[in-house]
């Protein structure tokens, strides 16, 4: 579980990126699980946007993906959501102990 200090950290890192997935009519399939546990293995934070067309909330998306993926949700804006996953072998990311 991620402290307040830590989330705070990682919405810092995750306020320049862009969203580099979309969850569009299809909604949350297998196919766009596939592609988020591969990018979090190399990235391990990840921006995600919820089209207008989407069936889903950014939030109700949020909390199916980190069903799926085993992510942590980072933060929850409007259309866009962040999320978190540590990669045990290689970390990318070093996140404040406090």
């Amino acid at each position: 579980m991620l402290t307040s200090k830590q989330r705070a950290y990682l919405r810092s890192l995750a306020n320049t990126e862009d969203a580099i997935f979309q969850v569009g009519k299809g909604g949350v399939n297998e196919n766009l699980i596939a592609q988020l546990n591969n990018a979090l293995k190399a990235r391990e934070l990840i921006k995600i946007k919820v089209l207008e067309t989407a069936m889903l909330s950014a939030r109700e998306a949020c909390d199916m993906v980190c069903e799926a993926t085993g992510a942590m949700p980072v933060q929850c804006i409007g259309s866009r959501f962040v999320i978190y996953k540590r990669n045990d072998e290689s970390p990318v990311i070093n996140i404040p102990r406090t």
